[in-house]
């Protein structure tokens, strides 16, 4: 068991704050009003994860912190039942980890092994976000409210001049029924190990839905990080969206221009490199979780965990 001293782990806290703590407490207050972000609400609302929780810093299993009583007034989730402390040392209590996490754990595990081990295909440009508009009246569109940047017969052939090449399960549910037959992939629950990729936008972006499905277990540092990838990864979807959001001071990527397809795969390719030490990082922490269980469990827990029971969709 590594010790981590307050210094040490009063730091991390600080530091996930400043990466999640904002965007939580926006999120809370547009609730309240009842108001909408079309780029940032996606980051609460898809990815179910409590505001709440985001903002709570844990430690990961195996971590134990040197704690004071001061700290439990400072942190009043560290006294919850999730954690023990003996002799002034907190820890996560292991007993509370459960058959369904573990095979979780091990499925995601089994999911970052899999992309890893295939090249990303830099060619989808962002279509996926036209195909969910493709054909549609201005009443069926998203997000009322917000202009697309093409007439409608323009941009119907913008999707029909490219060839749709989307990956993501997910992102594939959502496009209309006239622009599900022109991607040349049919992706589906099933098949999102074998078709995921390390180029995709969402897929990346999914690593904060995966190690956030596994809080406390996975500690707060790498789900927070996640969650930096899944906010930058959503603002390049929606700045190459077919949206007009210069309103809310998003300058779009326009993907139907030559130079715009060219800056939409840069700015891939640099989401693509952070999601990868994240994606290992995630790989090695299910991994350990999953051997750390085994050993008291002869439970075959490679087969793939229900995702709709997980909660995953």
């Amino acid at each position: 068991m590594t010790v981590w001293g307050r210094g040490e782990w009063r730091q991390q806290m600080h530091e996930h704050s400043a990466r999640v703590a904002e965007h939580a407490d926006a999120f809370v207050d547009r609730r309240s009003r009842d108001a909408k972000n079309p780029v940032h609400d996606f980051l609460f609302t898809y990815y179910s994860f409590a505001p709440a929780k985001l903002k709570q810093w844990v430690p990961p299993y195996g971590v134990s912190l040197e704690v004071t009583p001061e700290d439990f007034t400072a942190y009043p989730w560290l006294q919850s039942e999730r954690f023990i402390c003996e002799n002034g040392l907190l820890q996560i209590d292991s007993s509370r980890f459960k058959q369904r996490e573990r095979e979780f754990a091990a499925w995601v595990a089994m999911l970052c092994t899999r992309i890893l081990g295939r090249a990303g295909r830099f060619t989808c440009y962002g279509l996926h976000e036209w195909a969910m508009v493709y054909r549609q009246s201005a009443e069926q569109v998203r997000h009322q409210g917000y202009e697309l940047r093409l007439p409608p017969h323009e941009l119907a052939a913008f999707v029909e001049s490219l060839p749709v090449c989307c990956s993501h399960y997910d992102a594939f549910r959502f496009f209309t029924t006239d622009a599900r037959p022109l991607n040349v992939l049919q992706p589906t629950l099933d098949s999102r190990p074998d078709l995921e990729q390390s180029a995709c936008l969402h897929a990346n972006m999914d690593l904060y839905k995966w190690s956030s499905k596994l809080w406390p277990w996975i500690g707060s540092d790498l789900i927070g990080e996640c969650f930096e990838l899944a906010l930058m990864g959503r603002d390049l979807d929606m700045r190459a969206s077919p949206y007009d959001l210069r309103s809310l001071g998003y300058e779009p990527v326009k993907i139907e221009t030559v130079e715009g397809r060219a800056r939409y795969e840069r700015e891939q390719r640099e989401l693509a490199l952070k999601a990868e030490e994240l994606r290992r990082r995630l790989l090695d922490l299910c991994t350990a979780l999953s051997q750390m269980v085994v050993a008291h469990s002869s439970s075959h827990f490679l087969a793939e965990p229900d995702e709709r029971a997980l909660g995953q969709v």
